[in-house]
């Protein structure tokens, strides 16, 4: 019977255990990991939440879309072909009765004049008077209307530059009113900004923390194991052989009983 050799090449005997220690600590380390509650180290836990500074800034920013919508009403009631009325002075009537009425005094005055001259010429009463007294009031009344209409013309004239102001005053208040709101809004978003930064930095750390532990025993077998691969690529390996006997191979004697022993059988079936 031939017998057969197998040659093997084994760890170093001082490292077998060590071997071992690594795969138990590999596997229960790997074991933790896939059991492990992984939203202890993910998810939005981990994510900051928006600072409340952030939050007013938003609740004032809703708040005041449209806020400047009664300053453009104020605005428009300033425009329009009728918008001077609301500012015409109220004793502007007053100012013109006094004006007219002390140019009909002048006037009188000097129909007087014509009358004292007509008297002087012994022409009182007679057609020179008539005439000279027409033309003069004639002027006079011209002269009346134009004083009139130039009071009228400066009254509307500053009513229109009051409507004209009140239209700019009122423009500048709705741009002031969005700009301040903006610039309060743009600094509560900052520092509030800020703050979710620092938060966010905090939160961060902490995840950093809870996936390190999470992952140390896992990294600390992949190390152990390193260092063993290291020690093991180092020594030399152990050859051990094993000796055994081949399997028996059929000889001529015993294939001739065997094909006998068929050909018994298949005549046996075929009687």
């Amino acid at each position: 019977m031939a017998e057969v050799t197998t040659t093997r090449v084994l760890p170093p005997v001082e490292l077998e255990a060590a071997s071992k220690t690594f795969l138990n600590q590999l596997s229960g380390a790997a074991g933790k990991y896939g059991a492990a509650d992984l939203s202890k180290a993910f998810g939005q836990d981990f994510v900051a939440q928006m600072d409340p500074l952030q939050l007013e800034a938003m609740k004032q920013a809703t708040a005041g879309i449209g806020s400047y919508e009664p300053f453009l009403q104020a605005a428009q009631a300033a425009t329009g072909p009728q918008a001077y009325q609301a500012y015409m002075s109220p004793y502007q009537k007053d100012v013109i009765d006094t004006t007219l009425a002390d140019f009909d005094l002048q006037a009188q005055k000097g129909m007087g004049a014509i009358a004292d001259k007509a008297i002087g010429a012994g022409a009182f009463g007679g057609a020179r008077e008539g005439v000279a007294q027409a033309e003069y009031m004639a002027g006079s009344d011209r002269n009346r209307a134009a004083l009139q209409a130039g009071l009228l013309q400066q009254g509307f004239g500053q009513a229109q530059q009051s409507a004209q102001q009140q239209f700019q005053n009122q423009m500048g208040l709705a741009t002031g009113q969005q700009g301040l709101l903006g610039r309060q809004i743009s600094g509560l978003s900052t520092l509030g900004a800020g703050a979710q930064a620092q938060k966010q930095a905090d939160l961060s750390a902490e995840q950093q923390l809870a996936q390190q532990q999470l992952m140390q025993p896992l990294t600390a077998a992949q190390a152990y194991g390193s260092g063993i691969t290291g020690l093991i690529a180092g020594y030399p390996g152990q050859t051990t052989q094993t000796t055994a006997p081949s399997a028996p191979t059929p000889g001529g004697m015993q294939t001739a009983l065997s094909t006998a022993s068929t050909l018994a059988g298949i005549y046996g079936a075929l009687r």
